[in-house]
């Protein structure tokens, strides 16, 4: 596919509005998609005028069954589309013990329900053409549960491990998946969520966060984590984990289970 259209969710602001820029000053057509119509439809009118790529604005609440088939119906139809970037996401002000059952509700139905849905409207048509990409914004509180209370670690672990699981099964179909798991980041879901970025230590500007999850897109990264150094911290992480796989399959329960 030359240059395929590309749809990012959660486009308004922060981390998806800075993808929306940067991919159309690659040469993309966009497909914008968040709750707040008046900021999509004034970036879609910059980036318009500043790289003359065609820019659609669809509003859509992801948390809403039905404005979420909206998205899904024009990821099935939409055969300009060939990049998904599911970035719209949120947190939760309290933890465990305080947030109620609706809440965490809704933030499942967003971080989880919407990344999944979304990525499975477009699967079978990007199958079906041999080529395509998604693009998951996780966390690298998916893999540092204790770093931070509440639901959100968890939510994004599913991310992580859903990209995984999606990388695994279709790359070799002619899927490019990638998990991109930014640690802390100047947007606006820490005033969302009840605190103040200016009192969180280490914020990663966002222009360099998304420019380095697009070198790790470019190389085909299928785990993009744009703070770590070291990348050999990540591949020893990785190879722990599956030096534990043979110990899985075992009939009887381990020696230190056994009275």
């Amino acid at each position: 596919m030359s240059t395929p259209a590309v749809m990012i969710t959660g486009a308004s602001s922060g981390i998806g509005a800075t993808y929306a820029d940067r991919f159309a000053r690659r040469g993309h057509d966009l497909v914008l998609v968040a709750r707040d119509a008046a900021r999509l439809e004034a970036l879609a009118a910059r980036l318009r005028s500043e790289t003359g790529r065609a820019v659609d604005v669809l509003p859509a609440d992801l948390t809403s069954p039905a404005q979420l088939r909206s998205v899904e119906k024009r990821l099935d139809q939409d055969a300009r589309i060939g990049v998904l970037v599911n970035n719209a996401g949120a947190a939760l002000p309290a933890g465990l013990a305080d947030a109620g059952a609706d809440e965490q509700d809704w933030l499942i139905r967003l971080n989880v329900l919407a990344v999944t849905r979304l990525a499975t409207a477009v699967i079978p048509r990007f199958l079906a053409r041999g080529e395509g990409s998604i693009v998951n914004l996780s966390s690298v509180l998916a893999v540092a549960p204790e770093a931070m209370p509440g639901i959100y670690s968890a939510t994004k672990s599913y991310v992580l491990t859903y990209s995984q699981s999606l990388q695994l099964e279709l790359g070799e179909r002619g899927i490019y998946v990638q998990a991109v798991l930014p640690a802390a980041t100047r947007t606006e879901i820490w005033e969302r969520s009840g605190r103040s970025a200016d009192a969180i230590p280490g914020l990663m500007e966002v222009g360099a966060l998304v420019d380095a999850a697009l070198l790790g897109f470019d190389r085909r990264e299928p785990v993009t984590i744009p703070s770590l150094p070291d990348a050999g911290q990540w591949e020893a992480f990785q190879a722990a984990r599956r030096a534990m796989l043979p110990n899985f399959r075992n009939a009887d329960p381990a020696p230190r289970y056994r009275a």
